[in-house]
């Protein structure tokens, strides 16, 4: 027998509370409890029991993946679409999410795909694929924002693969709730999840983030999908990077490269050369280092520029690289090799647009720093590895021979590691090792 109660839901972390609160107690976002009606089933006493499996004899994944035949895509995904698998794709308003998923139906118009569309027209969405030259008869697209009527399409057209555009616009008659809320949202993924299992057909759900750049909606969502892959770009840079964030299928190391033109979305086979087009030669302030991104490597160019402070408080900005972990590195230098930065600002910038987490980036950032503030370049086709400690020593970092690979690939004839990669050798590439980060920058200054 199911009854109805009127609960308040946060519409940031999903929190219910039974009274109207300003303040969620759990997230701390203000004015994000709404009202919902949710109806609550009384559960019989007694269960019906299940036929436990032993583990040997559960049914396996299909070993075939579906490739896309886009090469990015495919690494993201761990080499392909895993049949009956969820996927959820997010990223900020323009940055590509229904251009990405448009392209994918279309490399996959042989698996009989269906798009559906909450958020455009039919009309809409001819035209954009028009522009895109993505127009062909076997893309099936339908407009359609109740779950029933999508979930009967599904049975009657039973298509080889899904893209739901997006899961906040969707809504269930079940639920009186507006579309997006939380309870909205977190029963119709599990409907399409539930499809997509019993089925066995791969199902992409586009999703809305928040201004902190996470998934909008309950975080259970995440847990309930197999794949959560992250669609990240700068309006003002051309190139994008696909990153999955959970992968129950692969590893989630990889990141895809993308450059937005205006036929659409093409792959970057090889983004090292893509990432240091514009660098020529050697400028004060600027430092090149290899990052490594799940089996791949890419040379990234750092960008520094220290100049006296204007305002009371020294400014600390950085784009494409963690804020706090570059006042570590400047207190670092401040302690160990007796550098002042408190009355200079400090800005920092990864060109490209690309966001970095490696920390084998800090010694070429901190040499960076240092090569603005003295206005001294550093050697020509040189590149800085290694991870810096609190002590100021220089540390390992993994995959170093595939960096060391990459810039060789690239023309680099320089490099300064950690002196725990000493017995890395290179043809053509002259290795300098450091214990400490004052050795390092030293012998990478002109």
């Amino acid at each position: 027998m199911m009854k109805s109660r009127s609960v308040f839901v946060c519409q940031e972390c999903g929190y219910r509370s039974l009274k109207w609160l300003g303040k969620c107690p759990s997230c701390g976002a203000w004015g994000s409890l709404v009202e919902e009606l949710v109806e609550v089933e009384r559960s019989s006493a007694r269960g019906n029991a299940s036929s436990p499996v032993l583990l040997g004899e559960t049914p396996t994944l299909p070993a075939q993946r579906i490739r896309s035949g886009i090469d990015e895509f495919d690494r993201v995904m761990g080499g392909g679409i895993v049949p009956g698998s969820v996927t959820v794709i997010g990223g900020d308003p323009g940055v590509g999410k229904s251009t990405l998923m448009l392209t994918l139906c279309a490399a996959l118009a042989d698996h009989k795909p269906l798009y559906v569309t909450g958020e455009e027209s039919l009309e809409q969405l001819r035209y954009r694929a028009e522009r895109l030259h993505l127009t062909r008869q076997e893309v099936a697209v339908l407009s359609e924002q109740c779950l029933e009527d999508i979930l009967a399409t599904l049975e009657s057209y039973t298509p080889g693969l899904v893209v739901v555009d997006s899961i906040q616009t969707l809504y269930t008659r079940q639920m009186e709730s507006l579309p997006g809320s939380i309870g909205q949202v977190r029963t119709c993924a599990g409907q399409l999840v539930q499809w997509a299992k019993r089925t066995g057909r791969p199902v992409f759900l586009v999703g809305h983030v928040t201004k902190e750049g996470v998934l909008a909606g309950p975080k259970v969502l995440e847990h309930m999908v197999d794949v959560t892959i992250q669609f990240e770009g700068e309006g003002n840079y051309a190139y994008r990077i696909l990153r999955a964030t959970k992968n129950r299928y692969g590893s989630t190391n990889e990141i895809g490269v993308f450059e937005m033109r205006n036929e659409g979305l093409v792959a970057v086979p090889n983004p090292s050369a893509v990432f240091l087009t514009h660098r020529l030669h050697s400028e004060p302030g600027t430092a090149v280092s290899a990052i490594l991104e799940g089996t791949r490597s890419l040379l990234v160019e750092i960008q520094a520029l220290v100049v006296p402070s204007g305002y009371g408080i020294a400014q600390r900005i950085a784009t494409g690289f963690d804020t706090k972990r570059l006042q570590m590195l400047l207190a670092v230098l401040e302690s160990r090799l007796g550098m002042e930065f408190s009355h200079t600002d400090v800005f920092l910038n990864i060109a490209g647009g690309l966001a970095v987490r490696d920390p084998g980036v800090d010694l070429a950032v901190c040499a960076a720093v240092i090569s603005s503030l003295r206005n001294s370049p550093l050697a020509e086709k040189a590149v800085a590895i290694g991870e810096v400690g609190l002590t100021g020593e220089l540390r390992q970092v993994a995959g170093m021979d595939m960096r060391l690979k990459e810039a060789e690939k690239l023309g680099f004839t320089f490099a300064v590691v950690p002196l725990s990669a000493q017995a890395i050798a290179s043809s053509s590439i002259r290795i300098e090792v450091a214990q400490h980060l004052g050795t390092a920058v030293e012998k990478l200054l002109l």
